[in-house]
């Protein structure tokens, strides 16, 4: 008896076993779930708050209403639990608040989007800005081949496009506004179009087509001698190509700059655009010598102007810059003249560190010319200084030993 019921445990284990495995080995593999989950903003499943299905009979104005206070709450309980760190729950309610949404109408959705996009984006949320991105993709689409498609809607487009930081979209939107605006020859909407595709290639550092956009920008001021708006442009573009290493272009706009503020004797500007124009002369020389000349041309009349018109400070800059070039030069005279207007320029600005570094200059080209009691004079001077300002005494101390040992010897 007992082995009898042995075999029927044994049998049954068998079969359970193998005739599991054959069941299993007979049913179809399990299908690998999507790599990618679907977009929730596309979910078409019936929701309780809408009366009915929109696409058979459109909301009225008072079920509109009443969807709109209801979409209003379901924003409020979303910030509220974002705020009690349950991001997920919040996200959730968001995308069911912007799917229905778009019963309210095509504007009225971009918006949410929007405002869902830029709290998503600052949360570090990269999903979820995905499928933002993809539902404002989507409500592009059909527009991208109108002629003439609903302004507002695009630049609640181009706006939305950069809560999400997707510069690439934001440009599509805000050129086939551009296009519109030209062929209705609206000039106004043309500027203000032109300037966020500017601004948006400045954000991502895109120097080439960001200067083609001023350009353009430009030249429309110029057509209405408008000199504000040259002042402004030209403006952009010297920083443009100062940025991208473009100096040429760069003393091109900064000079034209320079002549407007003469034109409009608005000096007070042109010191500081004349260094910045020297500087990349002297960046320039690299590639041609000859233009070293520019250089010491454009210090000079920045130290002139700033000068007469007593920025001292100003004209301190122009004149290091000055004494630099000229010991590169090996023009060791000029230097020191140039060394010792920068005494008297400092004076005036009551510049005691640059009275100190100035003496130092001097103390230096000295030393190189083993003129050792010139030398020992300006260091002493330059000594005076940092007592005042506790500041390099050590450093004046001992070049003035040193110079005392050579003159010994």
């Amino acid at each position: 008896m007992f082995k009898w019921f042995r075999l029927i445990i044994i049998t049954t284990t068998v079969f359970c076993l193998f005739g599991g495995s054959l069941t299993l080995g007979a049913k179809k593999k399990p299908q690998q779930p999507d790599k990618f989950p679907p977009n929730p903003l596309e979910i078409t499943t019936p929701d309780p708050l809408l009366p009915r299905s929109p696409d058979k009979q459109p909301l009225n104005v008072l079920e509109k209403r009443r969807l709109e206070a209801a979409l209003d709450k379901l924003n409020q309980e979303a910030a509220v639990k974002l705020r009690a760190g349950d991001k997920v729950g919040a996200f959730d309610i968001w995308n069911r608040e912007l799917r229905l949404r778009r019963h309210l109408g095509t504007l009225v959705e971009i918006t949410a989007l929007s405002r869902v996009g830029a709290i998503a984006y600052n949360e570090n949320n990269r999903q979820q800005v995905i499928y933002i991105t993809q539902r404002l993709q989507k409500i592009q689409q059909p527009i991208k081949s109108q002629t003439q498609p609903d302004l507002e809607i695009l630049q609640a487009l181009g706006q939305a496009y950069q809560q999400v930081r997707s510069p690439e979209f934001a440009l599509t939107a805000y050129e086939q506004i551009l296009v519109t605006v030209r062929r209705r020859k609206d000039t106004a909407k043309e500027v203000e179009t032109l300037t966020t595709i500017g601004e948006l290639h400045l954000s991502w550092f895109d120097y080439p087509k960001a200067a083609a956009t001023y350009e353009e920008l430009l030249v429309l001021a110029n057509s209405d001698n408008n000199i504000n708006s040259q002042i402004i442009y030209l403006q952009k573009l010297a920083s443009i190509y100062t940025q991208a290493k473009e100096f040429s272009k760069s003393i091109q706009a900064k000079n034209q700059l320079v002549e407007i503020y003469r034109q409009n004797n608005n000096l007070a500007l042109i010191p500081g655009l004349k260094l910045a124009i020297a500087s990349e002369y002297e960046s320039l020389t690299k590639e041609n010598p000859d233009l070293i000349q520019e250089a010491f041309k454009n210090y000079q009349e920045s130290y002139t102007t700033a000068w007469q018109l007593e920025q001292y400070a100003r004209a301190g800059d122009a004149l290091r810059k000055l004494i630099a070039l000229y010991r590169a030069a090996g023009q060791i005279e000029d230097a020191l003249q140039t060394s010792q207007t920068l005494i008297q320029t400092e004076q005036l600005a009551a510049n005691f560190y640059g009275l100190m570094n100035a003496y130092d200059q001097i103390g230096q080209i000295y030393v190189e010319r083993k003129e050792y009691a010139k030398a020992l004079n300006a260091f002493q001077q330059g000594l005076k200084f940092a007592q005042q300002l506790k500041h390099d005494e050590n450093y004046f101390n001992q070049q003035i030993k040193k110079i005392s040992e050579l003159m010994a010897t």
